[in-house]
């Protein structure tokens, strides 16, 4: 499949649709987004990403449909661990409900170009790091200098998201962000929103808004997340069109997404806990590369199974709580 150029084609056209439907329609005023209409738009962006994962099996079969799925699993499970943060940033600087919509309409635009950089450089550097194929104890290892240390990253960073269950970013100070930094060093800056404008002239003098240093941090945040998700979709394919199509359906309906887990925070307490065991899983399996392939089914099986125990774990918790409340 790789860069198939009707594939890519197909792809392009449906995403500058959707994107255009979301501008002008989903992103069209500002406003309060409801919980039904996030739902709408929820299922809406789902649903076309695994038709496109549909159409993937019927176009090229079993595996690389496998390997689709998992990474569009792998990202969104990852990402939605990301909106938490999200969360924080919008509490932290107080953003109305109304422009939320906004900032993060910008922030997945951002990262459609990140990940365009990230995976089909990631790919170009990965395909050139292979060691010469060697025996030992009578086993064939083809190992990849990238792919190892990105597992030994992986595993590395699911040990420490287990320790810390996210207590970092609830005491971060945002104004001390890279983003907030940037903006305050090119453009004077008015610690207001303004009808959500990104700049303003106030006595004759142009300034930044506040909304534009939360689109900044949101940006600088999304760059940081995609050293964790970018890595771990690499154990899945090294087909850049599977692994970019995954990637930019995964993320496009995280904003509607978002509205709906912003309203439900608490509901997910161990949801960390399984993105933390789906980072170990996916390192050791990078690692186990150089000598084992586990089959796609399987990776898109545990990662399942992980996600659907820490959601089912969390949502007791919470009813307890309710309970006990």
């Amino acid at each position: 499949m790789l860069l198939e150029p009707y594939v890519i084609v197909i792809f392009a056209v449906l995403i500058i649709g959707l994107l255009c439907l979301d501008l002008f329609v989903f992103n069209k005023t500002d406003h309060k987004v409801s919980n039904k209409e996030a739902l709408n738009w929820s299922i809406l962006w789902i649903g076309v990403g695994l038709l496109f994962g549909a159409y993937i099996y019927l176009d090229f079969g079993t595996e690389l449909a496998s390997q689709y799925y998992s990474a569009f699993l792998i990202e969104k499970a990852l990402s939605v661990d990301n909106l938490f943060v999200f969360i924080l940033i919008f509490r932290y600087f107080k953003v109305p409900d109304k422009y939320q919509h906004k900032v993060l309409f910008y922030g997945i635009l951002g990262a459609i170009i990140l990940r365009a950089i990230f995976i089909f450089s990631g790919v170009a550097i990965i395909n050139r790091t292979y060691l010469p194929e060697f025996e030992l104890l009578g086993r064939i290892f083809h190992v990849n200098i990238v792919l190892t240390l990105f597992g030994i990253f992986l595993i590395i960073a699911g040990f420490k998201s287990f320790q810390n269950r996210g207590e970092e970013e609830e005491n971060k100070d945002f104004s001390k962000s890279l983003g907030t930094q940037l903006i305050h060093k090119l453009f004077r800056v008015d610690p207001k929103y303004h009808e959500g404008k990104f700049f303003v002239n106030i006595k004759g003098k142009r300034f930044a808004t506040q909304l534009l240093v939360v689109v900044a941090v949101v940006e600088f945040t999304d760059l940081l997340f995609a050293v964790d998700s970018i890595p771990a979709i690499f154990a899945i394919s090294q087909d850049p069109l599977i692994l970019y199509t995954s990637n930019i359906f995964a993320i496009l309906g995280l904003r509607a997404l978002y509205f709906l887990l912003a309203n439900s925070f608490e509901m997910f307490h161990y949801l960390q806990h399984g993105l933390s065991f789906i980072l170990a899983f996916i390192g050791l399996k990078m690692i186990l590369s150089a000598t084992y392939h586990l089959p796609s089914q399987v990776s898109l099986g545990v990662v399942f199974f992980i996600l659907t125990i820490s959601v089912l774990v969390s949502i007791r918790r919470y009813r307890q709580d309710q309970t006990v409340g």
